[in-house]
């Protein structure tokens, strides 16, 4: 297990990047803990792979340094580093059988028999393998392949870090709730630093203690699945945590009172002058809605009835605006919205302006 330093980190694929937009990933200073587990979780092409990569050894950053404890190991090749990666798509031996193919990165490292045997049997039970134990490799699925894909990073024990690249790709839904659990009870067992890459907000926010969010290339959020929720620190973490996403829209704010349109709303805080664009936040979960002359006028495009919940489709100010209505409750004739000013957050340029409350200490 490591402590995973990345300092001044920055890749191009380019052999002379000119400036920061030929970056693929851009400048991250962190520092990730000894036995943390992480999730870097973005749109396809945000740079996760291209960070993860790194980590591994796979590429060399263009910029900066990687440390695992106090060791560089920028120019380390992954099989010097001593970590585990378990890829998007199967890396299986098909000749082999599913034990075999399990045991195999022990037997490399020359762990005892009666070990290799006790670590085998632990994970064909953990993934549901046990039945298919000596059957080859080549006979199965490709979901049961990817099993033994993770099988064969968690086996080993004495390892810096176990990296994981959207792994459960190919397996299926209730699978992967299975899966999700068992990784997260190993973690707590083992204490391994895991990371692991999706773009699926489910997975990072039940595996990650933190989550790393990443846009265009940069970081733009590391934090408890909590803070993603309650704060997002740029707009696009409130767009893509959260089913429906964040509420953003074009604003004006003069000290503690907030202009959407023609209507003014107060804040629970006072801010300075804010230059450039202005935006506010709002999670549709802390919206609520009420009769017609109580709150901010909206209008109701549509309501979809999910079952646990209504998402009510509205706009106000003309602009699209979201509130979740709890099950069983109706939609108020001629509607308005209530919003909490405790929960509004205040955005300069998509990033989040961050002030003390009023009455504060």
């Amino acid at each position: 297990m490591a402590q995973i330093t990345l300092d001044k980190l920055a890749h191009s694929y380019l052999p002379n990047p000119k400036g920061e937009a030929d970056f693929a990933l851009k400048e991250i200073d962190h520092v990730w803990e000894d036995g943390g587990a992480y999730a870097l979780l973005g749109p396809s092409g945000c740079g996760k792979t291209t960070l993860l990569n790194i980590i591994s050894g796979l590429l060399v950053p263009s910029r900066g340094s990687i440390l695992f404890d106090q060791d560089d190991i920028t120019h380390l090749a992954p099989e010097q580093r001593n970590i585990a990666q378990v890829f998007q798509f199967p890396v299986v031996y098909d000749t082999m059988t599913v034990a075999e193919n399990l045991a195999f990165p022990l037997a490399n490292r020359h762990v005892a028999k009666d070990e290799i045997a006790k670590r085998v049997a632990e994970a064909l039970e953990m993934l549901d393998l046990a039945g298919k134990a000596n059957r080859k490799a080549q006979n199965l699925t490709a979901d049961e392949k990817q099993k033994i894909s993770l099988g064969r990073g968690l086996v080993r024990y004495d390892v810096n870090a176990i990296l994981f690249d959207e792994p459960l790709t190919v397996i299926d839904p209730h699978m992967k709730w299975q899966l999700r659990t068992k990784l997260k009870e190993l973690h707590r067992r083992f204490g391994h630093t895991m990371i692991y890459v999706t773009h699926d907000q489910t997975e990072a926010l039940t595996f990650a203690d933190k989550v790393v969010v990443m846009y265009e290339g940069e970081v733009v959020q590391i934090g408890t699945p909590e803070e993603l929720f309650d704060q997002p620190a740029h707009t696009f973490v409130g767009y893509f945590i959260g089913s429906p996403g964040m509420n953003v829209l074009s604003c004006q704010v003069a000290g503690n009172k907030l202009r959407l349109g023609a209507r003014e709303v107060e804040l629970g805080c006072s801010y300075p002058q804010l230059d450039g664009r202005t935006e506010v936040g709002i999670r549709p979960e802390f919206v609520r809605l009420a009769p017609a002359g109580q709150g901010l006028p909206i209008t109701i495009t549509r309501v979809e009835d999910i079952g646990r919940f209504k998402i009510v489709r509205a706009l106000l100010e003309g602009q699209r605006f979201d509130a979740v209505l709890p099950e069983g409750r109706e939609v108020p004739e001629g509607a308005s919205a209530l919003v909490d000013p405790a929960r509004i957050n205040i955005y300069q340029d998509s990033h989040l302006v961050r002030v003390q409350a009023q009455g504060g200490n």
